[in-house]
């Protein structure tokens, strides 16, 4: 399904069909603030290995991301931050940022990395943020290509339609995202540490 969501004011029946879609175990792909993303709940084990077979390898590569609507999902998942972390999360979320923390043991297994860490991404876009939020918990998260192709990411929901039409559920269209990824910042030491930079201010961080 192509289904046009306006992030002006997004309608209230598009995002049901969203919700609806994951809570039948289907994958979709989204706007963010950044590159579109691939996702599905993170409760519906068969949805996540069919995005484990779409990213392939890749999947071993890079720790999959939760989509939260806000701060309130963090102690459901995560261990206890410190509150230099979760002031500089306030600080800059939403936003371009993923914040890798340690996960606690209501992360499924199969989500889990070897270092027992989630990424945690609040995005500046409302569409996704709303389907999170009517969903009631956070969606599993990935960008739609590879980190080491960003030159060619696709921007134009349209043509990541034709790309994935037969391997995902849905493709809402939110306008024309971007091609630089988030900022990837490293909490678990309970300092800041930037593991890749991206569309965020660094300078926001401090």
């Amino acid at each position: 399904m192509f289904l046009k969501i306006y992030p002006e004011n997004p309608n209230p029946r598009e995002i049901q069909k969203a919700v609806n879609c994951l809570q039948n175990g289907g994958i979709i792909i989204y706007p963010t603030d950044t590159i579109y993303g691939i996702g599905c709940d993170i409760f519906k084990t068969k949805a996540i290995e069919r995005i484990a077979d779409i990213l392939g390898e890749r999947k071993k590569k890079s720790a999959l991301s939760f989509i939260c609507s806000d701060l309130s999902h963090l102690s459901d998942f995560t261990k206890p931050i410190s509150n230099n972390v979760f002031k500089i999360m306030k600080k800059v979320l939403p936003g371009p940022y993923t914040f890798i923390l340690e996960a606690n043991n209501n992360v499924p297994k199969i989500i889990q990395s070897n270092k027992k860490t989630i990424g945690i991404r609040i995005p500046d876009n409302i569409i996704i943020r709303e389907i999170v939020k009517e969903l009631g918990h956070p969606i599993l998260s990935s960008s739609v290509k590879d980190d080491d192709e960003v030159v060619e990411y696709t921007t134009d929901p349209e043509l990541i339609y034709e790309r994935y039409e037969n391997l995902v559920d849905m493709v809402i269209d939110g306008g024309y995202g971007d091609n630089i990824p988030s900022t990837v910042v490293d909490c678990t030491s309970g300092e800041i540490e930037i593991l890749r930079e991206g569309k965020g201010n660094i300078d926001d961080l401090y």
